[in-house]
């Protein structure tokens, strides 16, 4: 898959559904609220582009809100219907 940078961190796209990832749009958007997350989500809702932190399970910080393992929990539960999303994986 493709990396990217963000914020000076670098990124895989390890999920592209829909190839809506805009490096543009999401450089805009991110925050240094996100350094810490081992995976940033993003969907597309309303033509804006949302971001959530997630944890790897394996990682102590992890809960049921942010632990990766539940990704598609938030995804039916959370995500227009059809929405175009991606999972960017933090390269360490």
């Amino acid at each position: 898959m493709k990396n990217v940078e963000l914020n000076g961190k670098k990124y895989e796209i390890v999920e592209d559904n829909g190839n809506c990832f805009d490096l543009e749009e999401v450089s805009l958007r991110i925050t240094d609220y996100f350094d810490e997350y081992d995976y940033i989500f993003g969907d597309y809702s309303y033509g804006k582009v949302r971001l959530k932190g997630y944890y790897d399970s394996e990682n102590k910080n992890a809960k049921k809100v942010n632990d990766i393992k539940y990704l598609d929990d938030y995804k039916k539960n959370y995500c227009s219907y059809g929405a175009k999303t991606f999972l960017l994986k933090k390269i360490k």
